[in-house]
C-alpha cells in the first residue's frame, strides 16, 4: 500500500509523528518536496529529532528512506542530521537514498532570500531565510547546480564559477561582499565526502517496491496553504506542496497511491506574515501558544495560533482527496471551557468560499463559528476513543461533519504511543 501524509493548514500540524507511528509498518518512506525550511518533531526511544531533510521514518530499522529528486538540499544541515542520527545509533548504510538530481541550497541563495526580503520592507513575505525560494528560482531558471554536478569537481567549479559571476553583482549592488570561489568549492567537496556512501538513483528503488506492492509512506512537508499555486500567495513556499507533487517529486504516478492521509491539528497556527481568518490575539490565542509549545521547528519563531478553520480543511480534503484526517494536539485544548469551530467565511453580509479570493481577500473575510463545549477531563495519553470525554468525542464529530472526511488518527501527546487509531 502506498500511503501520502499531507500537511492540511499552515504547516507545523504534526506530520512528524504520524509519519514516524505509521513507518512502524512500512517498508519505504520518502520524502519528495521542499528543503529544509520544514521541520518534523520526531519523540522516540532513540530521543527527541528535529528532522528537515532525511524522512522521519528513519527510525524503523527495517525501513529504507528516501530523499527523492523534489527535494532541495542545504548540505550542512543534511551532514548535521546524518551525523546526530548516527550517534544516536541509527544504521544509516544500505538504507538512506539521495537522488543524484536534487538541487542545492549555495551560500549565495540564503544572502539572496535575507537581502530580498529586506529590501521589500514592510511588504516582505516572512520567508525562513533558508534560500528555499532563490533556489528553486534558479531550478526552474536553468540556473541550478544538483548532486550529480558535484559528483564531478570539474563540472562543479565551472557551474559554481558561472553563477557567483551572476550572483555576486546581485550581492554587491544590495550593499554585501561578493562570496568566494574557493572558499564554496572546498566547503562543498567536504560535503560531499560526508553524504556520497548514500547518493543513488532512487526511481529503480521505488518503481521494484511499486511492482512489488511494499508499503510506501510519502512523507509531505509544509502544508496545503503554503503551497505556491494554491496556497495564500505570496506568503506561500516554492513547491508544491498539494498530492499532484508526488509524481514531479519522485516518479510516482498517482494512480498508484492508494491512501491520502491529511494532517490537522484540532486548532490553526502560522508562522510569518499572511492572512489568518481564525487568528487569536487574546488570552485563549496566547493559551494555545503557552500549551502547543508552538514555536517554529526550523526557526523558533512564535506561531500565530487561532480556532480549527473547517473551510480550510474542506478545501485542503477536495483538492487533495483526503481518504482520511488525522487529528493532532486534541489535549492542548483540555480545560477549555468554550471551543469555536470556523464553519464558514462572511464578507460583506455575504458567505464567500477560500477559493473566491486571493490573500488579500482572505485577509478581509470574517469566520462564522460554532461554539462547543469544553472539557475537563485530562485526554493526553489516551489511546482508546471510549476513554474520551463525551465533549472531547462530540468535538471531534463536529470536525469530521464540517469538513466532510473520516477521522482515522487522533493524538493525545507528544510520544509515538500517545495515539488513538480509529
Amino acid at each position: 500500500m502506498t500511503t501520502l501524509v499531507v500537511g492540511s493548514q499552515w504547516g507545523d500540524e504534526g506530520k512528524g509523528k504520524i509519519v514516524d507511528y505509521l513507518s512502524c509498518k512500512s517498508d519505504f518512506v520518502i520524502r519528495f518536496h521542499g528543503g529544509n525550511n520544514a521541520g518534523h518533531t520526531v519523540i522516540n526511544k532513540y530521543g527527541k529529532f528535529p528532522m528537515h531533510l532525511i524522512p522521519c521514518g528513519i527510525f524503523n530499522p527495517k525501513i529504507k528512506a528516501i530523499i527523492a529528486n523534489g527535494v532541495i538540499l542545504d548540505l550542512e544541515v543534511l551532514k548535521s542530521e546524518i551525523e546526530a542520527l548516527e550517534k544516536a545509533g541509527i544504521t544509516l548504510k544500505n538504507r538512506l537514498y539521495i537522488s543524484p538530481r536534487c538541487h542545492l541550497i549555495m551560500p549565495y541563495h540564503k544572502i539572496l532570500d535575507r537581502l530580498y526580503e529586506e529590501a521589500k520592507g514592510k511588504a516582505k513575505t516572512g520567508t525562513t531565510g533558508r534560500g528555499i525560494g532563490p533556489t528553486y528560482s534558479d531550478k526552474v531558471s536553468y540556473n541550478g547546480i544538483r548532486i550529480t554536478d558535484l559528483l564531478d569537481s570539474k563540472v562543479f567549479r565551472e557551474k559554481l564559477r558561472i553563477q557567483l559571476s551572476i550572483k555576486n553583482r546581485i550581492i554587491s549592488a544590495l550593499g554585501e561582499k561578493p562570496l568566494s570561489e574557493k572558499l564554496i568549492f572546498e566547503k562543498f567537496l567536504i560535503y560531499r565526502k560526508k553524504i556520497n556512501p548514500f547518493i543513488k538513483e532512487p526511481y529503480p528503488i521505488i518503481e521494484n517496491a511499486l511492482k512489488d506492492r511494499k508499503n510506501i509512506l510519502l512523507e509531505g512537508a509544509h502544508g496545503v496553504f503554503l503551497d505556491n499555486d494554491w496556497g495564500t500567495y505570496p506568503f506561500v513556499t516554492a513547491s508544491t506542496v498539494l498530492t499532484g507533487g508526488v509524481t514531479a517529486g519522485a516518479g510516482i504516478p498517482a494512480k498508484s497511491i492508494d491512501s491520502i492521509v491529511g494532517v490537522v491539528k484540532t486548532y490553526t497556527t502560522r508562522v510569518g506574515a499572511g492572512p489568518f481568518p481564525t487568528e487569536l490575539l487574546d488570552k485563549d490565542g496566547e493559551k494555545l501558544r503557552e500549551r502547543g509549545v508552538e514555536f517554529g521547528t526550523t526557526t523558533g519563531r512564535p506561531r500565530r495560533c487561532g480556532w480549527f478553520d473547517a473551510e480550510l480543511i474542506r478545501f485542503a480534503s477536495r483538492i487533495n482527496g483526503y481518504t482520511g484526517i488525522a487529528v493532532t494536539k486534541l489535549d492542548v485544548l483540555d480545560g477549555f471551557k468554550k471551543i469555536k469551530i470556523c464553519t464558514s467565511y462572511s464578507l460583506s453580509g455575504k458567505k464567500v468560499r477560500y477559493f473566491d479570493g486571493d490573500a488579500k481577500f482572505l485577509a478581509n473575510v470574517a469566520p462564522v463559528y460554532k461554539t462547543l463545549r469544553g472539557w475537563s477531563k485530562p485526554t493526553k495519553g489516551i489511546k482508546n476513543y471510549s476513554d474520551l470525554p463525551k465533549e472531547a468525542k462530540d468535538y471531534l464529530k463536529e470536525i469530521e461533519k464540517q469538513v466532510n472526511t473520516k477521522i482515522q488518527f487522533v493524538s493525545t501527546g507528544n510520544n509515538r504511543n500517545e495515539i488513538i487509531k480509529l
